[in-house]
């Protein structure tokens, strides 16, 4: 039966509280729908983005944003690798809205197929590997950890699933988000797609418990500024048979919630003050505004003036308000001067 070691530190019981704060503040503020639409855009974008770069796809944000915008039909398997994601990131959304997801092995699987489709042959796609596996340090090409032995692969993630089911109500649930999150990588259960899989696990659980990173941020940002970090600290050095019963998962979780609360205060940070004050109530006109830049991707002040009979200085005055409440953002000078959605 899977027991994990780790001890509940000053910084790890911080790191909770700190995050559980975060949460309620966030949860109480409240957004008009297409405001939240499109940071939920974003926090996919950055998502898929984030977690591909981290298993080395190549394509900067840039090209991440315009793949998933255009969804080009003849596609490299980096462009795959995204769509994918992006694909599995959007499935696993609309089924916790409907309250349809618990985390299992078949679940497991099942995220699996979705990240792996058309980049693995249909024998491994959402299929537990079947043979013996190493992880090598991408850098120097050299074997650092051999991960147990395929056939107890199975009954290694049953006994994990197991026992987050059987804590959910007696162990914290970022610390059960977090253990799940290591065990996964420490028993590494597919051929390949190992770190997206269980990533986007992770966010299921972290969402379950009311942490739904699917709508607001990236926990996955966080692990991509500092790759060899995260590997070194979610990952293990050596053969697993000989490392199983002294593998200790504190360092790991007090570092899992440190990046949860450096995301969440990122996010903060960008996410409009939008109050029911003169100053930061946004009335119907502002948000026609931005339903005219989702559409189209900007707007300039002549096509504002196409559907509101607001006076010139008037227009002029609401993108000055939507800016100052880092909404929108400015582009060109002076006739060609247009407006597009502030992302960060």
């Amino acid at each position: 039966m899977f027991t994990p070691k780790y001890s509940i530190t000053d910084q790890l019981l911080a790191n909770i509280t700190k995050i559980n704060d975060l949460v309620r503040g966030l949860n109480d503020r409240r957004f008009p729908k297409v405001v939240s639409v499109e940071f939920e855009k974003v926090a996919r974008e950055v998502s898929t983005y984030a977690s591909t770069s981290i298993e080395g796809n190549p394509l900067p944000l840039t090209e991440v944003k315009r793949v998933l915008k255009s969804r080009p039909a003849n596609i490299r398997d980096s462009e795959k690798e995204v769509l994918n994601y992006n694909h599995a990131l959007e499935n696993l959304n609309q089924s916790l809205q409907s309250n349809q997801l618990e985390i299992s092995l078949q679940l497991i699987l099942d995220i699996h197929k979705q990240v792996t489709d058309g980049l693995l042959p249909q024998f491994e796609s959402g299929k537990l590997r079947q043979k013996p596996v190493a992880v090598n340090d991408p850098r120097t090409g050299k074997t650092v950890y051999l991960p147990p032995d395929f056939v107890k692969v199975e009954a290694l993630i049953t006994d994990l699933v197991t026992y987050i089911k059987d804590n959910n109500q007696k162990v914290d649930p970022l610390i059960l988000a977090g253990i799940f999150h290591k065990e996964m990588v420490i028993v590494h259960p597919f051929m390949d797609g190992n770190g997206r899989t269980t990533r986007l696990a992770t966010k299921v659980l972290l969402a379950k418990m009311g942490l739904n990173t699917f709508n607001l941020f990236s926990f996955e940002n966080y692990y991509n500024q500092n790759v060899t970090k995260y590997f070194q600290t979610v990952g293990e050095y050596g053969d697993y048979n000989e490392l199983v019963d002294s593998i200790n998962f504190t360092q790991w979780l007090e570092y899992f919630t440190g990046g949860l609360i450096d995301e969440l205060l990122r996010v903060n940070k960008l996410l409009p003050v939008i109050g029911t004050t003169p100053d930061t109530r946004l009335e119907p006109h502002h948000l026609k505004i931005f339903e005219y830049i989702k559409q189209n991707g900007f707007i300039a002040d002549r096509d504002y003036a196409t559907f509101t009979d607001r006076a010139k200085a008037t227009r002029t005055m609401d993108f000055q308000k939507l800016m100052e409440l880092d909404l929108i953002e400015r582009k060109g000078k002076g006739k060609a001067t247009y407006y597009v959605l502030k992302t960060g």
